[in-house]
């Protein structure tokens, strides 16, 4: 049986990555999924240099097994995040929010594997022709910042465009999911809304409760005229974000401020009315807590039986 391109590639059991999920994806999270067989990635979000590092080194505590870090490639900090990957021989970045060209020569260099999450066929094409070793098809059912093109469409076109391996992302939670992404091509799956809900997540109680009870119908996406769209949870925050957003009076820099900490107030604060619950299509799929042993176990035990092959 032909071997997995990405598990080949970063060393791990099973092709199941962890989204780099802002305020949510830390060294506890990245540690468990990591030590369940998947790649576990730290989020650098706007943290600066030490705070990265702080983050890497706790995860070195809690497992011995590969885990990257998702490099939010509009922080004002990124300079100091590539330099803390490269200084603390981290073997993988994925990144995202942003083009990754200016900083793929110094990460190859340096002997990391980058993988980009794109939300388009040029885009993929090229971080390809820039030396990207893999690529994530996000598609629009994701949770946070979104694309505009559907998980379905995007994965085959990526998979036709490049010869690289493709990840599949953007409205999975199940073994059904995952064969579907393998049945268009994709050779791993990346997953957040589902590891929102892992017995190692920190995310406030809040925030998980609300996802767990969440429903097919219960995302939004808000922010489409500030130019970087985002799906969250409906609550409060963003019914009235996006009456703002089209009501003709509310400028952007009004917009800005209202999102401004929205996330951390949720993820942290668990005040999950005012802030904002990023998540994906897929979480009224997701309806109990497990640890992430049991997620990646069961997704992928799943699809080897629909797929009728080792996975």
């Amino acid at each position: 049986m032909e071997k997995n391109p990405v598990c080949e590639m970063l060393g791990i059991q099973y092709p199941v990555i962890q989204g780099g999920m802002a305020w949510i994806a830390d060294a506890d999270l990245a540690a468990a999924v990591s030590n369940a067989g998947g790649l576990g990635l730290i989020a650098a979000m706007n943290s600066n240099g030490e705070q990265l590092r702080a983050q890497i080194k706790k995860a070195k505590e809690l497992t011995d097994k590969p885990f990257g870090v998702n490099l939010m490639l509009m922080s004002p900090y990124i300079e100091e995040a590539v330099d803390v990957v490269c200084q603390e021989k981290i073997k993988v970045v994925t990144t995202g929010a942003g083009n990754p060209v200016k900083y793929m020569d110094k990460l190859i260099s340096n002997g990391v594997k980058v993988i980009c999450v794109v939300a388009s066929v040029a885009l993929a094409v090229m971080v390809e022709r820039m030396g990207a070793s893999a690529v994530v098809a996000e598609g629009c059912e994701s949770g946070g910042h979104v694309g505009d093109t559907t998980t379905m469409a995007l994965v085959p076109q990526v998979v036709d465009a490049v010869s690289i391996p493709v990840i599949a992302a953007g409205g999975i939670a199940d073994g059904r999911g995952m064969a579907a992404a393998f049945m268009l091509g994709a050779k791993a799956i990346q997953m957040g809304t589902r590891f929102l809900t892992a017995k190692e997540c920190n995310v406030h109680p809040n925030y998980k409760e609300k996802v767990l009870k969440a429903k097919d119908r219960d995302t939004i996406v808000t922010g489409k005229s500030l130019g970087h769209p985002v799906r969250a949870l409906k609550n409060s925050m963003t019914r009235e974000f996006s009456s703002k957003e089209n009501d003709g009076v509310t400028t952007a820099d009004e917009l800005e401020k209202m999102g401004a900490g929205a996330l951390r107030r949720a993820a942290v604060d668990g005040d999950v009315k005012t802030g904002s619950c990023m998540c994906g299509q897929i979480a009224g799929l997701v309806k109990e807590e497990g640890t992430c042993k049991e997620i990646i176990t069961s997704i992928t035990g799943e699809a080897e039986k629909l797929l009728k092959i080792a996975i």
